[in-house]
């Protein structure tokens, strides 16, 4: 969340910044966050001058009694017993305050890095492109759901049967490419790139899921196992920023890069009707992610270095790609920036988001309370949180079989896949 320090002290910056998203909403919510903070700072006064002067009277009590001025005592038991009830209507209004206080920051996104564009996904720019448009050519490249099925190695049909839409079936050798993408994936980021792989819970409680900025605002979109009230991960993100929820870590426990697989569970409520064909938008996908703890002032240069961790398996797979900055109104809600890295498919003549990778700043670290030494001995701060897509294994298979097929039908397994596939072509 905004540290309510920020707000209080540059609330004309922080609106600036809000206002790059384009909700019209947000300067009203800061205006109430700042106006609960003023009520707020107000009531700590008046509630530390009572107690002062409860603490100041109350002695007065066997005093008086003992110099057998009882009248004067019973006035001050009086009062005592007025202030008491006083200060409990106030000290009762100032835990709501504190409540309301932690709901409205809560509710507020976080603000935009300063290079980020205002607009919507229209005004995203395009950082820089890798690899070259495809050859004309005299046949006609099939949609990868049709495709797919034609090979024998996409189900879709099955999968409605077992769950409805949105949920595949991959079959023979197209479960095994989808393995292979994983552990080629993960692989190449612990043994190349440095990090170190984690297998998680697929399910996360409340706390985890508001630490990482999905709850209150995303509840909807995710699946909710309601007897246990725990939430299936719409991503990898949820654990992995959680596993130090609550900790001030040591001076030498920082940086820290972690890489998971899970499969991800999104109901996307807001999402019916779009993209619907084959795997282009669906409910259960694999996604491998990246995630970092960084220093403030190191964490820019992570997300920079993270995104070319992304990039390098698309260049090892030799899919088309490009890089974009996402505008103010594309951005996420927890992100402050975030580089979208998406694979052309030819087929669908579209190019499709297969990885995110965005800096959060300290906003994920004050929701779960994630805090660092800088030195031994030194105040606790916030980390920097940072996670990517390295990458989302569903869209990377459209490219993949998109790019990769032939005029007959048949799909060329690109050389670093070969070996976990067992083969260097389905048909």
């Amino acid at each position: 969340m905004l540290d309510i320090k920020r707000i209080r002290e540059d609330p004309d910056r922080v609106r600036e910044r809000l206002a790059v998203r384009g909700d019209e909403t947000l300067s009203a919510a800061v205006d109430r966050v700042l106006a609960l903070d003023e009520e707020r700072r107000g009531l700590i006064a008046k509630v530390d001058g009572m107690r002062a002067r409860r603490n100041q009277v109350s002695p007065r009590v066997p005093e008086l009694k003992r110099a057998g001025r009882s009248e004067e005592a019973d006035a001050v038991i009086r009062e005592m017993r007025d202030l008491g009830e006083r200060l409990g209507r106030k000290e009762s209004r100032l835990g709501e305050i504190d409540g309301e206080i932690e709901r409205a920051l809560l509710e507020l996104p976080n603000t935009p890095a300063e290079d980020v564009p205002a607009g919507d996904e229209s005004a995203n720019r395009v950082l820089r492109e890798w690899g070259d448009p495809p050859p004309s050519e005299t046949w006609e490249r099939q949609p990868h759901w049709v495709l797919g099925e034609a090979l024998g190695i996409l189900d879709f049909a099955a999968g409605a049967r077992i769950a409805g839409s949105g949920f595949p079936v991959y079959v023979g050798a197209g479960a095994r490419l989808e393995r292979a993408l994983i552990n080629f994936m993960i692989d190449l980021h612990t043994r190349a790139h440095g990090y170190t792989e984690i297998w998680p819970p697929l399910l996360v409680n409340r706390d985890a899921a508001r630490g990482t900025g999905h709850l209150p605002k995303f509840a909807e979109d995710m699946y909710h196992a309601a007897a246990d009230d725990l939430f299936l991960v719409p991503t990898a993100e949820l654990p992995l920023t959680n596993l130090h929820a609550g900790q001030i870590l040591a001076p030498d426990e920082v940086p820290r890069r972690y890489a998971a697989y899970t499969p991800c569970f999104r109901r996307e409520a807001g999402a019916h009707g779009k993209d619907t064909r084959g795997l282009l938008r669906l409910h259960q996908f694999d996604k491998v992610e990246m995630m970092r703890f960084e220093r403030p002032d190191e964490s820019d240069a992570a997300l920079e270095e993270m995104t070319a961790h992304a990039e390098a398996v698309l260049r090892a797979l030799g899919l088309r790609y490009r890089v974009l900055l996402l505008a103010g109104g594309d951005l996420g809600f927890a992100n402050a920036r975030t580089l979208d890295l998406e694979a052309w498919a030819p087929a669908v003549g579209r190019w499709l988001e297969v990885s995110s990778c965005s800096t959060y700043r300290d906003y994920q670290a004050r929701r779960a309370d994630i805090r660092f030494r800088p030195e031994p001995g030194a105040r606790p701060e916030y980390v920097h949180t940072l996670n990517g897509s390295g990458l989302g294994i569903a869209r990377t298979m459209v490219a993949l079989l998109e790019t990769y097929q032939e005029p007959d039908g048949g799909i060329r397994i690109p050389k670093p896949l070969s070996d976990y596939v067992g083969t260097d072509r389905i048909a």
